[in-house]
């Protein structure tokens, strides 16, 4: 208790000249100026600067969520035509050897017709 009152006293002899004025430090008074200036940028720019933080990991997370989704669904697509490419290419092949035969008994019709031509002159 005795140093409650002690301090009460320290309080009432404090001198109040001479204490405060005008500091014509320029050095002196651009870094207090400077100190206070960042402190306060950092406390009340902190919060401004997660959210946008935040914000622009949403929109990055959820850009990728987008391609890996598009990536999913042109790859199935991908695969759809993979297999209709085999399935027309089958098909081409199919054509192709009917073609062939189709080619080769009018090549053995017409060999055989004018064989018979040939005979019958």
């Amino acid at each position: 208790m005795k140093n409650v009152t002690h301090s009460f006293i320290f309080l009432a002899h404090w001198p109040f000249a001479g204490s405060f004025g005008l500091n014509t430090n320029i050095l002196a008074t651009n870094l207090i100026n400077l100190t206070v200036v960042v402190g306060v940028l950092i406390f009340f720019g902190k919060g401004v600067c997660a959210n946008l933080l935040d914000n622009r990991k949403q929109r990055i997370l959820s850009t990728i969520r987008n391609s890996e989704e598009l990536r999913r669904g042109t790859l199935e697509q991908l695969e759809k035509a993979r297999i209709r490419l085999q399935k027309v290419e089958l098909e081409a092949d199919e054509y192709r050897m009917n073609g062939y035969s189709e080619i080769e008994r009018e090549k053995a019709n017409l060999i055989n017709a004018t064989s018979i031509s040939l005979e019958q002159l």
